[in-house]
């Protein structure tokens, strides 16, 4: 597995609240110049997708933001009404935020955004496409773990020369009905997406990372 939040130093581990959302930045000493944005699931806190990220781009320096909606013990991107039926105006509303911050930590901590890989599991995944969707040319490399679509009215947004993986869950009876819609609509846009299906329900694991880290490095990878 990779490193846990609580293995970087005191002055990577520093939850940051100077900019629009709490986050945290995870630098390697090894860092390859590479940017990771790092988008949780509901209910958790911007460390459940530190190690995962950590598996698929051990080099790259990680900006693992919280989301600002409260749900339970921990957080969201943004508020829902049912589990796959959201509130419009609180998507666009925090996808318009997140934008704002993505540019800000980027110049901040002196990383290119241009080189940016944008990691989202369940509801953080969610959040990227919609950023894809609302703010075209922030989001150029996109992998979505157990996403689905949740505009209802998804604008015709020219995604050519936009690389995203979408990795459904076979047993997520929640999530993974929705992922060919999801598959479509970027597809239909002209971004290359690349969907698989690993042996799972909607938690996620190491078959996820290893995908994760072949389809980062340009391979083609396996199923």
């Amino acid at each position: 597995m990779g490193m846990s939040v609580s293995e970087y130093s005191e002055e990577n581990n520093i939850l940051r609240h100077d900019l629009g959302f709490s986050y945290r930045l995870l630098r390697p000493a090894d860092a390859t110049g590479e940017c990771l944005f790092v988008l949780h699931g509901s209910g958790v806190d911007e460390t459940a997708l530190a190690p995962l990220a950590r598996q698929i781009a051990p080099g790259a320096v990680l900006v693992a933001a919280r989301g600002r909606i409260r749900q339970e013990d921990g957080f969201r991107w943004f508020e829902r009404i049912t589990p796959t039926l959201f509130d419009q105006p609180s998507i666009r509303l925090e996808t318009a935020a997140f934008a704002e911050f993505a540019t800000e930590v980027t110049k901040r901590h002196a990383l290119d955004l241009q080189r940016a890989t944008f990691l989202g599991y369940s509801n953080g995944a969610n959040l990227v496409s919609t950023l894809m969707l609302l703010h075209p040319g922030l989001v150029r490399q996109a992998a979505l773990l157990r996403a689905m679509p949740v505009l209802d009215e998804a604008p015709s947004t020219d995604l050519a020369g936009t690389r995203a993986l979408i990795i459904a869950g076979a047993a997520d009876q929640t999530y993974g009905p929705f992922a060919p819609a999801l598959v479509t609509l970027l597809s239909d846009r002209g971004a290359e997406v690349d969907a698989r299906i690993v042996a799972s329900g909607h938690e996620f694991g190491d078959a996820d990372a290893a995908i994760g880290r072949r389809w980062l490095a340009g391979d083609n990878p396996v199923a």
